[in-house]
């Protein structure tokens, strides 16, 4: 499928990095956000979030659908609930409109087969660590309907790597990728556990 080009596409800078398939609530309050928000919603159209820092705009963004208005004050502020839907590249940006736009380049991925092992481990990996946080071990069908994206949605990673996984263009390299965070995060559980238990025993060990 081509890369599709959409002029004047809304985007909304902020101190984080959403992903395809990610929940993310927001807190609109400014006025220019509000009025992003408000024509979004009268049309139904998207908006881009994009990770900015002390470093500027991140070139990949995630397009956002607003799926719930959770609460609208009187002022305009509004609270949202927004799901991310696909990445895409700003090809240019647009400073003189009542909000941040610019040209987005909607990216595909390229064309290769799933390879087996990649997607058996990173599954293995990810039903590991939902088991290990939640005492639930994911069921099998739900994992086979599962992309990388879909996995990584619903962990919270540190925000450079998230946006590692936003900027490939390839589904293995993104299994591949999750697969040894999800490893690296299952390792952090298991220390977090091993010094929860030595604090509850005030640093001793126990032989009866």
């Amino acid at each position: 499928m081509p890369d599709r080009v959409v002029r004047d596409f809304p985007l909304f800078p902020l101190g984080i990095v959403a992903l395809p398939h990610e929940l993310v609530p927001l807190r609109i309050f400014e006025e220019r956000y509000r009025t992003m928000i408000g024509e979004c919603l009268e049309s139904g159209s998207e908006f881009g979030i994009v990770w900015a820092d002390d470093e500027g705009v991140r070139p990949v963004g995630c397009a956002m659908e607003i799926t719930e208005v959770l609460e609208r004050m009187e002022d305009g502020r509004m609270n949202i609930l927004t799901r991310g839907r696909r990445p895409f590249r700003i090809v240019d940006e647009r400073h003189d409109l009542a909000y941040p736009a610019g040209t987005v380049e909607f990216v595909s991925d390229k064309e290769e087969q799933p390879d087996e092992k990649t997607v058996a481990a990173a599954r293995e990996a990810y039903g590991a660590l939902v088991e290990q946080a939640t005492d639930r071990a994911p069921e099998a069908d739900e994992l086979r309907e599962m992309t990388a994206y879909h996995m990584a949605a619903t962990v919270d990673f540190g925000l450079a790597a998230k946006q590692g996984l936003l900027d490939l263009r390839s589904e293995n390299a993104r299994l591949r990728l999750v697969t040894r965070l999800f490893r690296a995060a299952s390792r952090r559980l298991e220390f977090i556990e091993r010094a929860e238990a030595r604090a509850r025993s005030n640093g001793k060990v126990r032989f009866s």
